[in-house]
């Protein structure tokens, strides 16, 4: 399975806003300096998802991008498929066939059921692992 830049962008940006407490909305700046992803590119990515209801734009002063629906809702699949569209099969050597169409199954099923509220919990658990404790 190949995914392009943009779809490891968007990857990162839904991330992002999955991972902001208090369901305000986050401006693409904010997104943009905190993953590294140029923000002409990622404009046209959240646009991108917009459309396909992944993310909802609010205007104004206070205004931004949020998660239009709940982290837990929203597979890394689902991201994948909608910016890059179906996986294309590639050639395959003969004696090798089973072997990759078992890998791509794996693969497909292990996006296909990852929420980004489980990649955000994963995240935050291991951000809490290494706490300092400077008790002597």
């Amino acid at each position: 399975m190949k995914i392009s830049v943009k779809a490891e962008y968007a990857l990162q940006a839904v991330f992002d806003l999955a991972t902001q407490p208090g369901g305000e909305p986050i401006r693409i700046a904010d997104i943009a300096k905190r993953r590294k992803i140029p923000q002409k590119f990622l404009e046209l990515i959240l646009s991108n998802l917009k459309q396909g209801g992944f993310v909802e734009s609010r205007r104004g002063a206070d205004g931004g991008y949020l998660l239009a629906r709940h982290p837990s809702q929203i597979m890394v699949a689902e991201i994948i498929r909608h910016v890059d569209g179906p996986d294309e099969r590639r050639s395959m050597a003969e004696g090798f066939e089973d072997l990759w169409t078992r890998v791509d199954e794996a693969v497909k099923g292990t996006l296909g059921s990852t929420s980004f509220q489980q990649l955000a919990d994963d995240w935050y658990a291991k951000q809490n692992q290494y706490v300092a404790n400077w008790e002597i």
